[in-house]
């Protein structure tokens, strides 16, 4: 159970977690060292600082999960992220530094138009600010659980802490304490594993234990686009989402931004790559270790109707010794935490840089994009509590905004690098048109919606879908644009 110790151990990460983003950040700040921290961040932390974003509490705990009711074949995720690194490394981010630009969508205003780079933004702010709820809500139900605080409660302190140092030092806060996060929640993974491993006669006899149950199952050849556990799924579609969140999403290209060179930021997107392959063999080998501990070993038993959600939430309370619970309880939090500040910072930015559009003087600017990063705080708290209302499936739910989103503004960003004479007119029909095309295959899930084609593709093939048909309809109309502008320059000059 969760001891005096435990409690210590999260209050002082807690208390650390704030003073260190308030010391990194001392000093005056511009606006520029606010939303992107001077652009001379090391390009280390910011590496960290991306994986830290994107593993998030659904990591530390669904992965696990994943494995003790199936097995690794979503290890080949990390193919698509490889083959993104690639993509980003070589088209994204040199457009990105060589244009200038302090944003991601500001590159729509040069190529398409002012209108296009808020559509963008705001489609990105809504996607991302529906993202983050069920991100905070997530963990925040396993931390009212062990500390028997209301969920609304543990939702609150979490997100108060994050919030603060946010506000107070933006993005070099977020990247400093994005490391020290991703230091306890690694750390506290490391050794909840070698913790089970010795439970269960050590690890060769874990490894010979899970392999021989299935567990240990990382590779699938099929073809089957209905699965999701596929190579043709996991390993190629996936790499479109993965592209699509690296190259368009404003928490990374922040990032990139706040890195000296192009260089240097790509040195930081391999590392992230690095670190969230690493980390996703952890926690999938925790989810196998689990399977090992509870139903092969049997050192410990769990109530006949324990789903597999709460089997590692169990684990946590009932076997980790006394210190080491509360570690893991400020992992989940680290978790919850970097996910909302980077959110609240990069919505921020979005909203004072791509919706607004100000060129105000310096001081209203950065007291502006303080009042935002608050109002977005609180708006994300507001999410986590609609979040908890919810009874479909979070993942699902989040599955279902992530595509919605990704794969239009990636099209975007394809028509604004590769084409020269393509107009907003097009853009703007296409990018709708791209989101509806999603309900043929995935339906809404949140009110129970379903899609006629529904069980033909599985959910990482929902960013490509919506991809195809904006690049499309956008071309299209493009096309029917030239033609009718043919004719009408026939019929106003016709020949004699």
């Amino acid at each position: 159970m969760f001891s005096f110790l435990d409690a210590l151990v999260l209050f002082l990460y807690l208390f650390f977690s704030l003073a260190l983003g308030i010391w990194v950040s001392r000093g005056k700040k511009t606006l520029q060292d606010y939303m992107l921290g001077g652009a001379s961040m090391p390009w280390a932390a910011v590496g960290i600082s991306l994986i830290a974003t994107s593993v998030s509490a659904t990591t530390f705990l669904g992965a696990p999960a994943d494995v003790y009711g199936a097995d690794m074949t979503f290890l080949m995720f990390q193919i698509g992220a490889f083959l993104s690194i690639f993509v980003i490394g070589y088209v994204f981010i040199p457009q990105f530094k060589k244009s200038g630009v302090q944003s991601a969508y500001e590159l729509f205003e040069t190529r398409f138009s002012k209108s296009t780079r808020r559509l963008a933004a705001i489609f990105y702010s809504m996607h991302l600010l529906l993202r983050t709820g069920i991100l905070l809500y997530a963990p925040s139900l396993v931390l009212s659980s062990i500390l028997g605080f209301d969920i609304r409660v543990s939702i609150t302190i979490a997100a108060g802490i994050a919030i603060f140092y946010t506000w107070f030092g933006g993005i070099k806060a977020v990247i400093w304490t994005d490391v020290l996060q991703f230091i306890v929640f690694f750390g506290g993974g490391l050794f909840i594993f070698i913790i089970i491993a010795q439970s269960v006669g050590g690890f060769s006899n874990l490894i010979g234990l899970a392999s021989a149950h299935g567990k240990t199952k990382f590779f699938d050849p099929s073809l089957d686009p209905s699965s999701a556990r596929t190579l043709i799924s996991a390993g190629f579609a996936y790499a479109i989402l993965e592209i699509a969140i690296r190259g368009g999403d404003q928490q990374f290209v922040q990032r990139y931004l706040s890195c000296k060179t192009a260089k240097e930021a790509n040195y930081s997107s391999i590392l992230s790559m690095v670190l969230g392959l690493v980390v996703s063999i952890l926690f999938y080998w925790i989810g196998a270790a689990l399977y090992v501990y509870y139903s092969v070993s049997k050192v410990q038993n769990l109530a006949p109707n324990t789903g597999i959600n709460e089997v590692f939430p169990h684990f946590i309370i009932h076997s980790l010794p006394s210190g080491l619970t509360g570690l893991v309880v400020a992992a989940i939090a680290a978790a919850a935490m970097s996910s909302l500040s980077s959110a609240i910072n990069s919505l921020s930015h979005t909203t004072e840089n791509d919706i607004l559009c100000k060129a105000d003087n310096e001081h209203k600017s950065l007291r502006r994009a303080k009042l935002w990063t608050l109002l977005w705080g609180l708006l994300g708290i507001l999410a986590a509590f609609f979040a908890a209302t919810q009874q479909g499936s979070l993942l699902k739910n989040a599955l279902f905004f992530t595509g919605l989103f990704t794969g239009p503004l990636l099209a975007m960003f394809i028509l604004a690098f590769f084409t020269k004479k393509m107009q907003s007119f097009a853009v703007i029909p296409a990018v709708i048109c791209g989101m509806f095309s999603l309900l043929l295959f995935h339906g809404i899930p949140f009110l129970k919606i379903t899609g006629p084609l529904e069980n033909i593709l599985s959910w990482p093939w929902m960013p490509l879908v919506s991809l195809c048909v904006t690049l499309i309809i956008a071309n299209l109309i493009h096309f029917i644009s030239i033609i009718i502008s043919q004719i009408t320059c026939k019929s106003t000059h016709p020949t004699h």
